[in-house]
């Protein structure tokens, strides 16, 4: 892991110490195995129903995530409750891509709903914020879409089935080199979000390990919307392609403004582009745009095509990656709460969490590593007539 990302961690752990202590002592205190309400028991012969609180991003600039995280899940819950041994219920809270809103939503879930555990937040710096507040509390946490490095370095309560962008972004920036045959590349990046400066980082580095030339560094801001100066800039250098870490509205815009002013090379996104939102925003703007996921929705799989025909049928929409990772997030947690053989017991479940091995998921085989981070692949994507296809 990256030595910022680690002292990041330890800095967030120092200044959520008294966040920290909003939480009650009875609720989830020192006692990692306190339990949390819940019905049923192993002995009865059925589990019971497990209370999972799910901190999402619901509202605001980065909405599409939290939506298509909540539709995966409550998909899933159907699911479980119709076919296995635990029943789940889900208890939403809207983060709205704070930090000090996804710590409230996390205090609420805990203390007063008395959750098992939790799924979530959406992003990574929401992760970096309240990770360690439920590690210390011995509350299981597990991120659907949290891809920066050190998100696991909070803690051993503190798990992500969505695939590190050191993992993806190199696959990424791999093929568009063999593909294309870079020479030279620009980068750009919002610096004042915790995932995108985490991914301007991964994608240095990946740039550096393929023999690429970095010709500029442009930065700008969550919520910017002209980013007139930065392409201005890169077309006068005129890049073989440009790598971009932002969430999906500004890596539209900037795609909008790029095409307008002719930088016709490729762009390759972190994983905010993993968003049919980037299409429909940027448009034409989009097509040849790349990124590496370990979600494809035309996978040649009887489960992925299933999933996909159920979630059209459902939601009237093709399942982006955040749903698809959520999905199988819910399905990890049921499964480990079936084999923990308890709703309410929250060492018990990050226990049976840490042991998941080949878990069959629709976004591939699974297995939690020693940092119980994803052992999985990633698939490079390219955007083509208007969706995501395999780049091959």
């Amino acid at each position: 892991m990256k030595l910022f990302a680690m002292k990041k961690v330890r800095k967030m752990i120092a200044g959520v110490a008294v966040a920290g202590l909003l939480l009650s002592v009875s609720g989830c205190g020192s006692t990692a195995s306190a339990p949390a309400s819940g019905s049923g028991s192993a002995q009865s012969g059925t589990i019971g129903t497990a209370k999972i609180g799910v901190v999402s991003f619901l509202t605001g600039g980065g909405a599409a995530y939290g939506k298509a995280i909540k539709q995966g899940l409550e998909m899933a819950k159907e699911e479980v409750n119709t076919q296995g041994k635990v029943k789940i219920d889900l208890l939403f809270e809207d983060s709205r891509g704070e930090k000090n809103e996804a710590i409230n939503a996390a205090n609420k879930l805990v203390n007063k709903d008395n959750v098992v555990a939790i799924i979530g937040p959406t992003l990574s710096g929401e992760m970096f914020a309240v990770g360690p507040i439920m590690n210390q509390a011995g509350v299981p946490i597990m991120g659907t879409s949290t891809t920066a490095e050190g998100i696991t370095d909070i803690g051993e309560y503190v798990f992500r089935n969505a695939l590190p962008e050191s993992l993806a972004i190199p696959a990424a920036v791999k093929k568009a080199k063999e593909k294309y045959n870079l020479k030279k590349v620009a980068l750009m990046y919002s610096n004042n979000n915790d995932f995108t400066v985490s991914g301007y980082k991964t994608f240095e580095k990946a740039v550096k390990d393929n023999g690429l030339e970095i010709v500029t560094t442009e930065t700008f801001a969550d919520k910017d919307v002209d980013f007139s100066a930065q392409l201005t800039k890169i077309a006068s250098l005129k890049p073989d392609a440009v790598m971009v870490s932002s969430l999906y509205q500004e890596g539209a815009l900037i795609l909008k403004k790029a095409r307008e002013i002719g930088i016709k090379v490729p762009f390759v996104g972190g994983n905010g582009f993993n968003s049919p939102q980037l299409i429909k925003i940027a448009g034409p703007a989009a097509e040849g745009a790349i990124v590496a996921s370990p979600w494809f929705p035309n996978k040649e799989d009887a489960a992925v095509k299933k999933f996909v025909s159920d979630y059209k049928a459902k939601y009237n929409e093709i399942p982006d990656q955040f749903a698809a990772q959520a999905y199988d997030a819910l399905k990890i947690m049921a499964t480990a709460l079936e084999k923990a053989g308890s709703t309410t017991d929250r060492k018990k479940l990050r226990d049976s969490l840490a042991a998941i091995k080949d878990f069959q998921g629709v976004t591939g085989k699974f297995a939690f590593d020693a940092k119980r981070n994803p052992v999985m692949s990633a698939t490079v994507l390219i955007v083509k007539d208007g969706q995501f296809s395999e780049l091959k």
